[in-house]
């Protein structure tokens, strides 16, 4: 069975955004030639799934080719459905079926969740991810988008390893306990 990641970022705080959908304080931790092991995580990556608001941001930010770059099928999780572009699927339907059925399908390559919240938290809420890779930013934001929110069933993670980074970058990597 195939699994499925989160690979994301946090303030210290656990805040993935500050309000307004801000991400500026990711810039603290930009070093060229560093991505802090994204394309080595992604090589084994062949689905993504992704909020509308996570999508249209990075969309505004980077460009379309990140998404749509035929590497992957892309479903942006979205409340109104419209028509797909290349290999990308704006999905409507029951987040939890979806993950189920793609989960299920015979392939040597994951699924990466890569946000936003709602959507993370809903997964979590079902038991559906499998590693959660959190890199942690060392600032205190104060306000914002949390990670994770309350009133979700307790699970046990083990951790597979901890790095640090000069920029003060901190890598956690987990795997849920069976």
């Amino acid at each position: 069975m195939r699994k499925l990641s989160l690979f994301i970022a946090t303030s210290l705080d656990g805040y993935i955004a500050k309000p307004n959908d801000d991400l500026s304080f990711l810039r603290l931790v930009e070093k060229e030639g560093e991505d802090y092991g994204y394309k080595e995580f992604t090589k084994n990556i062949d689905t993504i799934i992704i909020g509308r608001k996570t999508y249209d941001y990075v969309l505004k930010e980077i460009g379309p080719s990140h998404y749509d770059n035929g590497q992957q099928d892309v479903y942006v999780i979205t409340r109104t459905e419209r028509p797909g572009i290349g290999r990308t699927t704006f999905y409507a339907g029951n987040l939890t079926d979806l993950v189920y059925r793609l989960k299920s399908e015979k392939g040597e390559k994951n699924i990466y969740c890569d946000g936003g919240a709602e959507i993370i938290n809903e997964l979590l809420q079902h038991d559906l991810i499998d590693e959660i890779i959190i890199s942690i930013i060392p600032i205190l934001v104060g306000n914002g988008t949390r990670l994770f929110k309350d009133s979700r069933p307790e699970q046990q993670l083990e951790l597979v390893s901890a790095k640090s980074f000069d920029t003060g970058l901190t890598q956690l990597h987990y795997k849920r306990k069976k």
